[in-house]
């Protein structure tokens, strides 16, 4: 079985453990403070017992002796109810004092004992002095409504700190999600901000040194392969010449299809590092839509079948617009099964297959130059061909989508033009998720 993951903000986090060391501080401290506090007042009301007895002695050893004394403050001689701790004590010839608890609880009677000269003993005993019994009360009441103050305010005090601490790292969270969907131009430490230097300004600082690096790494890959493929256009195009020169039969026409399948694979790198360079300007026409796509989709795969919903006009580039359709009807054609099935509705273009749909790795990350493997739609080949249409949408300001149908199957590639085209400075418009 497997456990459900219990997400809690840093926040919370924060507060709880705030309030929790804040609880136990302040349930330690009142546990001293009371127990302090008892133990002074108990002195003191030894010492006061004391004091009484001792001026009881005196009474006593200075007045005549009758049968039944009568003594101040209640001292008595030969008490039987004398603890044994003070009894043991008198038979040592020592005065003491002594707190005897009840086991019932309640009030404490303190007690105060003195040997006499002829054998006797002379003691007091009173309770614990009501007004020290609320003081007591009132000390513990206030010590409890301290403690839950300094509960809440710790509580308080973490949800503040974890809030600012949170809101900061949901700031940087959100400035790295955007750099990984391809912004690299947003700067985590910006987006995080604030006067407060902490450690979220170092992780803003180390993801920013790493984005930049990626971005390096990556535009010197870019300029790598585009700089190879500008190397290889000049001899692939002489071969793909000398090619056309070569007599009749089987071996030359093998010859010729190789090259032109090198000479393609070229221009679609090439193809693709322009796009990645981001200086490709859309150039911008007003044509409808469903007429257009019906045209170029008889041309491009005639046995593919068209279906416009709705017309509409849009203001986009035709020969982009070829590009993108012709990709997706060539890997639907190569990789799908069944008939074609191209759809248009407003501005949007669908074109479906029957075959076994898009792999799980397309769909979660998007194409992929040079995608390979046995089972991949886009691995077949050199996965150029989805990769150009994505970059060629990009810049008609659309957006390209992958998924697959259920539950019969099949791949649909999604064409979502934007309503107002990408302006001269190449910038788009913004594209609600659907």
């Amino acid at each position: 079985m497997r456990r459900g993951n219990l997400r809690t903000g840093v926040r919370w986090k924060i507060s709880i453990a705030i309030a929790a060391v804040g609880a136990l501080v302040a349930a330690a401290l009142s546990i001293v403070v009371h127990n302090e506090a008892r133990v002074s007042m108990l002195d003191n009301s030894r010492e006061v017992m004391m004091d009484r007895l001792l001026l009881a002695q005196l009474q006593y050893e200075s007045t005549p002796k009758p049968r039944e004394p009568r003594l101040r403050f209640g001292a008595k001689i030969n008490d039987p109810r004398l603890p044994r701790q003070l009894d043991r004590l008198m038979h040592n010839g020592r005065r003491g004092t002594f707190v005897q608890e009840h086991a019932s609880g309640g009030t404490p009677d303190v007690w105060a004992a003195v040997p006499l000269a002829n054998g006797d003993v002379l003691s007091l005993h009173m309770p614990f002095a009501d007004r020290s019994a609320t003081i007591m009360k009132n000390l513990d009441r206030t010590l409890i409504i301290g403690s839950v103050s300094v509960v809440f305010g710790g509580c308080a005090l973490g949800v503040l700190i974890g809030g600012q601490l949170s809101r900061r790292l949901r700031k940087a969270a959100a400035a790295a999600g955007k750099v990984a969907q391809g912004n690299t131009e947003v700067r985590v430490r910006d987006a995080v901000g604030g006067v407060v230097r902490d450690e979220t300004d170092e992780l803003a600082r180390a993801i920013d040194a790493l984005t930049d690096a990626l971005n390096g790494r990556i535009e010197a890959e870019r300029r790598v392969t585009a700089d190879i493929a500008h190397e290889l256009r000049t001899p692939v195009t002489g071969l793909l010449t000398a090619a056309e020169l070569l007599p009749p039969g089987r071996p030359s026409e093998l010859v010729r299809d190789r090259a032109q399948a090198m000479r393609t694979l070229v221009e679609d790198v090439l193809e693709v590092a322009r796009l990645d360079g981001a200086s490709e300007r859309a150039e911008l026409q007003e044509i409808a839509l469903g007429e257009f796509v019906e045209r170029r989709v008889r041309v491009l795969a005639p046995d593919a079948v068209v279906n416009v919903v709705h017309e509409s006009w849009v203001n986009t580039d035709p020969r982009r617009l070829e590009r993108i359709l012709g990709n997706l009807l060539a890997n639907a054609a190569k990789h799908g099964g069944g008939p074609v099935e191209v759809t248009v509705e407003g501005r949007v273009v669908r074109v479906r297959d029957d075959g076994p749909g898009f792999p799980e790795e397309l769909l979660r990350e998007g194409p992929s130059r040079f995608r390979t493997g046995s089972s991949d739609r886009a691995g077949k080949g050199h996965g150029l061909g989805l990769t150009i249409a994505t970059g060629q949408a990009r810049v008609l300001g659309a957006r390209l989508t992958f998924r697959n149908a259920a539950p019969d199957g099949g791949a649909i590639a999604v064409l979502w033009l934007p309503d107002h085209a990408p302006t001269n400075t190449g910038s788009f418009p913004v594209l609600r998720d659907v």
